[in-house]
Order: structure tokens, then C-alpha cells, then sequence
């Protein structure tokens, strides 16, 4: 039987019933947990155990992304939605859009200018006492914001690029605490809307790759982001021609 809360639901892309995502569960003992320390953990470990990067599609399901190990802003979040409906916690996502210059740095300078202008993104709201938080904070894994705050913490505040957009470089709210937390909010060009699962998400909007840009992110250009964003967590940050540090363009 289907629970009776659809915001607790599997579907093809929150696939909780799947076995890795079980024994995850029970190995790390999360159902014993309060409601508050379950989202804590399970947000604490999409954030800092799933690590930052780019997988090969936006719509795959939370398995695939465990198994994969890393994630952005969207597969991260339908890992942690599957893990939080798994622990009982009803959610939701928010969709977007965030502008491309967020990504620069990431994205390679070469096929920067080819990248769509507006790039698809989402956070996950979770229903906590009576009311919704939104939950941004988990998509950079902590070594890679320290790597950001190390290189940039003492020239602004404010970043948009190498995959953040915060004007708190120095403390982004992204630590678990009951409140919201976010990571590329600055970045946010559309609202889409709230949507159920991501699956209904992703049904009503897509990437904007084209057939032969989305073949050459799959099979090129996101290996080449993910070599990048390794260089970045190490400390090695690449500089972008004729900038200092990433900014939105106004």
C-alpha cells in the first residue's frame, strides 16, 4: 500500500526501497533518531559524503547517485529526498533556474560561451514543525567550500562562481541547524514552482542542452568539469580571464 502522505511516496527517481539505500539506513542507524537529528544526517551526508560534481543526467534516480558518489544541485537533492522520505520526513522540491556565470570556473572556459544561459536547479523543502524549510546548503561538499573561502574569504563577501552564489562567503548558511539553508541562492534567475518529486519536476522542464551539447556533456564536457572541481577542492582554483573572482553579470 502507497502511504497516505503523497510527499512521502517513492517514485522511479526517489527510489528509497532500494536495497543500497535500505541497508544505508539501517547500518547507520537513522531510524532511531529524532525527527530533527534524521534530517540532520541524512542532510549531513548527502552535503559532505556525496561529493560535489556532475553526473551524466539530471533525471536519475537516488541509487544511481549514491552509487555514483557525487552530485550537483539537483541529483544531490533527489538523494536526499529519498533518504528523508525514507526516515518518515515529508518534502518537497522547488525548481529554478540559475544563471550560467555561477558555474564559471567550473565550466571550462573553452565551452563556457556555448553553455545555456539559464541552467536548471532546485532545493528540497522538508515540512519541520509546522512549517517548510528550504534546504540549499547540502550541494558543496565541505572541502570544496573551504577551498572557495580559502582562495576568496579575504578579497569579498559576496561570490558567484565556481559553483556558489552567496553574498557570505566567509559563513553560508548551510549547516543544519532547523533553519533554511543555501548555498547558490544569489544565483537564481526563475522560479519554477514546487513540485512533488523531481520526477514531475523534470517531466515539465529540461536542460536546454540540445541533442549534440547533450551528448558532449555526458560523454566530455562534464569529466572535464568534474577533473576541475577535484583541482578546486585540492586548492588549485583556475583563474577566470579577466576577473579577480566570479561575478553575475548585472
Amino acid at each position: 500500500m502507497p502511504p497516505a502522505d503523497p510527499l512521502l511516496a517513492a517514485t522511479p527517481l526517489l527510489d528509497h526501497g532500494h536495497p543500497a539505500i535500505t541497508a544505508l539506513i539501517d547500518a547507520r542507524g537513522w531510524r532511531a533518531l529524532s525527527a530533527h537529528d534524521r534530517i540532520g544526517t541524512a542532510y549531513d551526508f548527502v552535503r559532505d559524503e556525496i561529493a560535489f560534481g556532475y553526473n551524466r543526467a539530471d533525471d536519475i534516480p537516488a541509487s544511481r547517485v549514491l552509487a555514483d558518489g557525487y552530485g550537483q544541485c539537483n541529483t544531490k537533492g533527489t538523494l536526499l529526498m529519498a533518504l528523508l522520505r525514507a526516515l518518515g520526513i515529508p518534502c518537497r522540491l522547488h525548481g529554478f533556474t540559475i544563471h550560467k556565470a555561477l558555474q564559471r570556473g567550473v565550466v571550462p572556459e573553452a565551452v563556457y560561451p556555448i553553455a545555456p544561459d539559464r541552467i536548471l536547479h532546485s532545493w528540497v523543502e522538508i515540512a519541520d514543525g509546522g512549517r517548510w524549510v528550504n534546504l540549499e546548503g547540502f550541494i558543496l561538499d565541505g572541502e570544496f567550500l573551504k577551498a572557495l573561502q580559502d582562495r576568496f574569504g579575504g578579497e569579498r563577501e559576496a561570490l558567484c562562481g565556481y559553483g556558489a552564489g552567496t553574498d557570505c562567503l566567509s559563513r553560508p548558511p548551510v549547516a543544519w541547524t532547523g533553519d533554511d539553508t543555501y548555498i547558490q541562492r544569489t544565483g537564481i534567475e526563475d522560479d519554477l514552482g514546487l513540485f512533488d518529486t523531481p520526477d514531475a519536476f523534470y517531466a515539465a522542464h529540461g536542460q536546454a542542452f540540445g541533442f549534440l551539447r547533450g551528448l558532449l556533456y555526458r560523454h566530455a564536457i562534464r569529466h572535464w568539469m568534474n577533473a576541475r572541481v577535484r583541482r578546486i577542492r585540492a586548492g588549485r582554483i583556475p583563474a577566470i580571464p579577466g576577473h579577480a573572482h566570479a561575478q553575475r553579470p548585472a
